[in-house]
């Protein structure tokens, strides 16, 4: 019964790690990350289209949710395909680490050694998968908004402006962290 259990748990461990959910803490560092970047156009379409906050309230607190939410979904995506790439290009460097670690160690066995060298490339390849996410989408939809905002559409009015270079922003970069590289 105990080997059930134990096959049942190590095929659950794998099956959690080709899974596009993402931990509660990832979740919670993608969706401020989200806020902040979605939040950067109410200054820009502020201070510099000179829109009146109190008047296009509505317009930025529905197009900072929405590209909020997307941008969120972004992250996951990119998190999800980098993963296993990161993954397969760290394994030589975390198996000489974990060799080290165990070559005094007499007493541990083969499996050990290879579930520490597991455990520990996947925690790698899912810090580093978060953060390139992170920077890579923050930065796509940055450079996305300026080039929209102030040379596609600066001959429109202001709120269509914001509506439609947050919304392609958002759009294009939700659709680039969807493609299989």
């Amino acid at each position: 019964m105990s080997n059930q259990r134990s096959i049942s748990s190590d095929e659950d461990l794998l099956l959690q790690d080709f899974s596009r959910n993402v931990t509660t803490k990832s979740w919670v560092l993608f969706s401020g990350n989200a806020a902040v970047v979605s939040a950067i156009p109410l200054w820009l379409f502020w201070r510099i289209h000179h829109m009146d906050f109190s008047s296009y309230f509505i317009h930025f607190i529905i197009g900072t949710v929405i590209s909020t939410y997307f941008l969120n979904l972004a992250y996951q995506n990119m998190k999800f395909i980098l993963k296993h790439k990161i993954a397969q290009k760290r394994e030589d460097a975390v198996s000489r680490e974990i060799s080290k670690i165990f070559a005094n160690d007499k007493n541990a066995n083969k499996k050990d050694k290879d579930d520490r060298i597991l455990a520990r490339k996947n925690e790698v390849a899912d810090f580093e998968a978060t953060t390139y996410s992170i920077f890579y989408n923050n930065a796509f939809y940055l450079v996305c908004l300026i080039i929209l905002s102030f040379f596609v559409l600066k001959n429109f009015s202001p709120t269509v402006n914001y509506l439609f270079s947050v919304g392609l922003s958002t759009a294009v970069v939700f659709l680039f962290s969807t493609g299989q590289k």
